[in-house]
């Protein structure tokens, strides 16, 4: 019996921190270290995405312009809105298995994401190409 509670304590404790990633996250820029965006991470049967639901004032942009670079059905949509992460899968530790797109040059990358060790209010989020990746820190919003 004490065997079962503790399976079934470590399921819940596993699936919390797997939900902990849904929410609104800040992204930054990795030249000017100033917030880019909001993108709402949610799941949809079991899988994570995410849209951009914000963009912060940048001087030469308009309030909503368009992923002109972007291909396929995200092309040309406003950045608002947009789904830039798609389709990771929870492996008991990180999300991963996933695609996410930079709007500012169309590229989609594999990606996985992950809380912070001992600080969920920071999620890392690390795009590849290949051998070759990037990791960029998104803060908590909400």
């Amino acid at each position: 019996m004490k065997n079962i509670i503790i399976v079934l304590f470590a399921i819940i404790s596993m699936n919390s921190i797997a939900q902990t990633a849904v929410g609104k996250w800040a992204t930054i820029d990795d030249k000017t270290n100033k917030k880019k965006s909001i993108v709402e991470l949610y799941k949809v049967d079991g899988k994570l995405y995410g849209k951009i639901t914000y963009l912060f004032p940048r001087e030469g942009r308009g309030d909503n312009p368009k992923c002109t670079k972007c291909t396929g059905d995200r092309k040309d949509k406003p950045l608002i809105g947009l789904q830039i992460v798609r389709g990771l899968t929870w492996d008991g530790s990180e999300w991963e298995d996933g695609t996410i797109v930079d709007p500012e040059d169309g590229k989609v990358y594999t990606v996985k994401m992950w809380l912070e060790p001992n600080n969920a209010n920071y999620l890392n989020v690390r795009g590849y190409i290949g051998p070759f990746f990037r990791t960029q820190k998104w803060i908590k919003v909400d």
